[in-house]
């Protein structure tokens, strides 16, 4: 029997600069991997379902409510939502090198296969200086209607408010 082929893999990375906050400020709000509702624009409730807080095979559950399109020739022009939701397991965590990975194991979204990696990196000048960077990499299958340039722009738009309210809330914190 043949083997089925498989689709190509779709790679990326996306990066944003926080430039008032330090790695060091910044990576124990991505450490925190249940904590995503309160930094990813759309995201309703992120919340811990299985295993240990802060180590390999945690387990977060991420529910979104979005906009869905009225069918055809619909009379009732009323908004509809939709939930949207995933599980995401931690697959590594390395607070020396301020990285972790991910999966996403079920979900409706239309996701086949996610794999991604978050890394805070330091300003080149040292890390008391000021200034860091998110940069986020990922692995997937390709998604039905969607393209590579599509999903990577969307990650991006993610990733720029993710670092917006993050950089906003450490700035908070200190007056």
């Amino acid at each position: 029997m043949a083997e089925k082929s498989r689709d190509p893999e779709w790679e990326g990375k996306v990066s944003a600069d926080l430039r008032n906050a330090t790695a060091k400020q910044v990576w124990p709000l991505v450490e925190d991997f249940c904590s995503l509702d309160k930094w990813f624009p759309g995201v309703d409730t992120c919340r811990q379902v299985e295993g240990v807080y802060g180590e390999p095979g945690l387990v977060r559950y991420i529910t979104s409510t979005v906009a869905s399109p009225p069918p055809p020739n619909d009379v009732d022009q009323m908004p509809k939502t939709v939930a949207k939701w995933c599980y995401e397991t931690l697959r590594s965590i390395d607070p020396v090198q301020r990285r972790l990975s991910y999966q996403i194991t079920e979900n409706n979204l239309g996701v086949r296969f996610y794999v991604a990696e978050w890394q805070v990196i330091e300003n080149k000048d040292g890390d008391d200086a000021g200034g860091c960077m998110i940069e986020w990499r990922f692995t997937a299958d390709p998604m039905e209607g969607k393209t590579l340039e599509g999903f990577c722009g969307y990650i991006q738009s993610s990733l720029n408010g993710i670092a917006e309210r993050m950089e906003k809330a450490l700035q908070a914190a200190d007056k």
